[in-house]
């Protein structure tokens, strides 16, 4: 049988798998991509939205490298809005409602003319890797390809399963079969899988709601746009319909706990804790007499809305009872019922902070297969990995970001040194740095890294030198006026008349002092652009709390800078309880920093090692 190799091989075309693809492909490795379906490629299979708190970071992240999930979501973006925006800038969070339909025309436009990429319709249900460390994929049909490295995406579809009340329908998403050839062949290579859930709610009729009586939820105006790449928005804006549930309605569901698959036993998967299911919520909840929940359109010519807020895998007969209940929804047409799915994950400790696995070198995963729950999630990661896979083909150095460095590495951190029992969600209070790591700054924390290793387009450099000069521009302008507090208070501004001068730059780090307000002062700084205004005043008023938190990252990189070598006798090291040599052989930690967080791993079992690491490193180079 005749075989095509590849480079880099990514199986899945979902979130994860389609940034993996695309940043492969940008490194100049030879890319497959196999999707079960080109119809599906790119497919919003939950929510139609992206972005929110700690979420909308890691898409500005992937922008920042030049990825795909912020110009596609800018490309089919229907309302846009800051959240938070009334806090700092360090906790808020961008979040689009998209048109699924213009979501997945996008991504596949930017997949089907990305260079170095092929992509490939077939269903792979065999993995092997010979001696020589070549991987082969086996598709349904026989087909059979090659590859030097292998990143696996595969979302909920491995082994999964999907639960509407007591019936059990075999399959990822709906009308779409399961991956079960793929999990059997990694138990093959030695991965031990456990199982997750998660689920979506019912899709409602536009048509059949009662608008009239909703609260209405406008986006922002003007929309911003997640991609340093997208000039404006172009799409038409919609508003969202927000409505609440009711005491009936968990009098519904409390009278059919009974039948849900979540509470019968049914179903065996951990669900996400943070997006639980509406039975989960009146039973955790049960104080509370009411939910919000948003009525969000799923594109500007169809009729589908998605209630965000009630997913559920209740029968039939309880959905649509609850759903009725519901002001404004009284008597809506539901289009398709709400179902949770179980499916395999790999425990992800099991893996590097390269994401390739520690069992199989070469083999990478990315996404749900890692125990996380979101598109965002899951693009982040397939970034990596893909970045990673086509860099380990190369023979380079892989490519991973610190704790004080992207939102991206919080993440990857957490799910390898602590491991998760339940769907991984990002969140900005996951992250110790995060006034150094504001969504505003992506591109200045993470572009530079892109630029070094080569998957950042020449567009997208020139782009990014325009903004970095203008803004060392707009400082130098700002910093070169200067006024005596006697002359300030003149001008309006209220300061200590202790006799320093004190620079525009200096006078936006005061709250209440804007750049705008300096123009009646200095007339010059109103010929900064508007975009650059916003960078320096967020700047200028995290200065001080910045300088306080450098230091501790300086202490951390102290620590994490130091490499545990993968050889390492942890039973050679005294100190170390039992239960702690247990978790480090398991977990092999690539640093000391990332040994000191995993669970139970106490401060003196740190001391021990970091002692016990500094005298072999001192051994090896004395011989």
């Amino acid at each position: 049988m005749t075989q095509t190799h590849y480079d880099v091989i990514i199986i899945g075309g979902g979130h994860a798998g389609c940034e993996a693809a695309a940043a492969s492909a940008r490194l100049g490795a030879k890319t497959l991509l196999a999707t079960l379906s080109f119809a599906t490629l790119g497919e919003m299979s939950c929510n139609p939205a992206i972005g929110g708190l700690g979420k909308g970071q890691l898409v500005r992240e992937i922008d920042a490298m030049d990825g795909l999930m912020g110009r596609v979501a800018d490309a089919a973006g229907i309302q846009f809005r800051v959240l938070n925006s009334s806090k700092g800038a360090a906790v808020r969070g961008h979040r689009c409602q998209a048109d699924r339909k213009l979501y997945r025309e996008a991504m596949q436009n930017a997949l089907f003319s990305q260079d170095n990429l092929t992509v490939l319709e077939m269903s792979v249900e065999d993995l092997t890797r010979d001696e020589a460390g070549l991987f082969t994929i086996t598709s349904a049909k026989g087909e059979q390809f090659t590859g030097a490295s292998v990143v696996v995406t595969t979302g909920t579809f491995l082994n999964g399963l999907m639960h509407i009340g007591e019936d059990k329908i075999i399959g990822g998403r709906v009308n779409e079969p399961p991956s079960v050839g793929l999990a059997t062949a990694l138990r093959a290579l030695g991965f031990t899988l456990g199982r997750l859930k998660t689920g979506t709610p019912a899709r409602l009729s536009s048509k059949t709601i009662d608008w009239s009586v909703l609260e209405v939820q406008e986006g922002d105006d003007p929309p911003e746009p997640f991609s340093m790449m997208t000039k404006a928005i172009t799409n038409r804006q919609i508003a969202c319909g927000i409505t609440h549930t009711s005491p009936q309605m968990h009098d519904i569901i409390r009278a059919n706990l009974h039948r849900a698959p979540l509470y019968s036993g049914q179903i065996q998967g951990v669900g996400p804790r943070y997006c639980p299911s509406i039975e989960d919520k009146i039973v955790r909840f049960a104080s509370r007499d009411r939910h919000q929940i948003f009525l969000e359109p799923e594109g500007l010519d169809d009729d589908t809305v998605y209630p965000n807020g009630i997913s559920t895998s209740l029968p039939r007969d309880v959905q649509a009872a609850m759903v009725h209940s519901m002001k404004g929804l009284e008597n809506v047409e539901i289009l398709r019922y709400g179902y949770a799915v179980e499916y395999d994950y790999h425990d992800p400790r099991g893996l590097r902070a390269n994401l390739e696995t520690k069992l199989i070198p070469g083999l990478f995963l990315a996404g749900q297969i890692n125990a996380t729950t979101g598109y965002e999630e899951a693009a982040a990661q397939g970034l990596m990995a893909g970045l990673n896979a086509a860099l380990k083909v190369a023979g380079r150095e892989p490519i991973t970001f610190g704790r004080d460095e992207a939102y991206i590495g919080v993440m990857i951190d957490d799910l390898i040194t602590k491991g998760t029992n339940e769907p991984y969600r990002m969140f900005t209070s996951r992250a110790e740095y995060r006034l150094t790591m504001r969504a505003d700054n992506a591109d200045q924390r993470l572009t530079p890294r892109g630029i070094a290793i080569g998957c950042v387009s020449p567009a997208r450099q020139a782009v990014f030198k325009a903004k970095m000069d203008a803004l060392k521009k707009a400082r130098e302008l700002a910093g070169g006026f200067t006024a005596t507090p006697q002359e300030l208070a003149v001008a309006g501004f209220k300061v200590n008349q202790d006799g320093i001068r004190r620079s525009a730059l200096d006078l936006l780090a005061y709250p209440e002092i804007s750049l705008q307000g300096l123009t009646n002062l200095w007339p010059e700084l109103a010929t900064i652009e508007p975009a650059i205004v916003t960078q320096m005043e967020t700047e200028c008023a995290y200065a001080g709390y910045i300088q306080r938190q450098e230091s501790d990252i300086r202490a951390y990189r102290r620590d994490e800078d130091l490499i545990l070598p993968t050889d390492l006798n942890y039973d050679a090291i005294g100190g170390l309880s039992t239960e702690i040599r247990q978790k480090l052989k398991q977990i092999s930690p690539e640093t000391l920093g990332a040994a000191g967080r995993i669970p139970g791993v106490t401060p003196a079992a740190v001391v021990a090692l970091l002692r016990f690491a500094r005298r072999k490193k001192e051994a090896i180079a004395r011989a």
